[in-house]
């Protein structure tokens, strides 16, 4: 079995995970401060605050943002449902923005037809690992005074002309669940500049406390325990050589499939640095059968493939019992079209010459 997404688990984690559980201390502690000091160095930014998942550091950088009850957020409706849940969760409205279908990211000139006296903030994600055009995006943010937060929850060391994504906005957030480029088991991470975001951010995922019994307004349980941490110190020392390897893998694929009629290989543009958390195709009319054909093909051969996202987030039941009725044509175009193969470090050249081979 070829899998979709392998988390690479070697024996320094391990042994880190002793350690700390022999130290007693396996709460949130000095290893969880040491891989937020340790992430925020590697995105480039002042600050990093750690959470136990990527989207409780949604739902915390959102809320530190001042998001609240009657603001609208723009968002992507190609995503993970986490995406847009984080702004239910404060009360606000996901407005959905269409896509540019080569990239899969939000188009930069589709936002401000979305844009109302009650936008607070444009919520982008760099899908798969490839960076959103946040030039565009940041330049559209400032003209209108909107907050610009990253969800870089599948992106974590992708480049955006030089820049680390998450170092670009007002914050970033990254996830750190064993599918993404690195893992701690479960886990979160919202990175910042700021030191108002900051000093919320680590308010409100420790119950609202401004230090012990001093609460000072509604906070959760959002922690990261010292266990997660001491996995992702180890796995952010790594995290250049698994990016490596996927790029490497990528572009084996890209290569072996560039002229497959029907196949669309992913488009990556020259001034980004895609980091292939999920090596995306687009199967269209022209290839010789249909994508759930093909689907059925590869794991008849053992290989793991996955449509990442079957519907947009507008389409999802309690989206659409919100109400939500929109129709965005790049959107629909692009979900009945999408697969995603194996890319992950634990992908041997072997194995890509068995995934390529069942397209021909």
């Amino acid at each position: 079995m070829i899998p979709i997404a392998k988390p690479s688990i070697g024996s320094e984690e391990k042994k880190a995970v002793l350690d700390v559980l022999e130290s007693g201390m396996i709460a949130q502690g000095a290893k969880t401060k040491e891989l937020e000091d340790s992430f925020a160095d590697y995105i480039g930014t002042k600050y990093a605050v750690a959470t136990n998942n990527g989207t409780s550091a949604l739902h915390v950088a959102l809320l530190a943002c001042g998001i609240k009850e009657g603001d609208e957020v723009i968002t992507t409706p190609f995503s993970f449902t986490a995406t847009a849940n984080s702004i239910l969760y404060c009360g606000a409205k996901p407005v959905f923005s269409d896509i540019d279908e080569n990239t899969f990211n939000l188009d930069p000139l589709k936002i401000e037809d979305n844009i109302t006296n009650k936008t607070k903030a444009v919520l982008v994600v760099h899908l798969f690992g490839n960076p959103c055009d946040m030039d565009k995006i940041k330049e559209i943010c400032n003209k209108h005074n909107l907050l610009l937060i990253e969800d870089a929850c599948q992106a974590h060391g992708a480049k955006y002309k030089g820049q680390m994504v998450g170092s670009i906005g007002d914050c970033g957030v990254f996830s750190l669940y064993p599918t993404k480029n690195m893992t701690t088991g479960e886990g979160g991470m919202i990175t910042t500049n700021s030191p108002e975001i900051e000093k919320k951010c680590r308010i409100i995922r420790d119950h609202g406390q401004d230090g012990r019994d001093n609460q000072t307004m509604l906070g959760y349980n959002y922690r990261m325990t010292d266990i997660q941490a001491a996995i992702g110190v180890e796995q952010l020392k790594k995290l250049e050589g698994f990016i490596e390897r996927r790029i490497e893998n990528a572009e084996l694929l890209t290569e072996g499939l560039k002229n497959v009629k029907g196949i669309i290989t992913p488009i990556i543009k020259t001034d980004t640095r895609h980091v292939f958390n999920q090596y995306t195709i687009r199967v269209t009319n022209d290839f010789k059968i249909t994508r759930e054909e093909l689907i059925q093909k590869l794991k008849d051969m053992g290989i793991g493939a996955f449509v990442y996202y079957p519907k947009p987030i507008y389409r999802q039941k309690y989206y659409q019992e919100l109400g939500y009725e929109e129709e965005l044509k790049n959107t629909e175009k692009i979900t009945k079209e999408v697969l995603s193969i194996p890319v992950h470090p634990g992908v041997s050249k072997e194995d890509i010459r068995l995934i390529i081979k069942q397209f021909l």
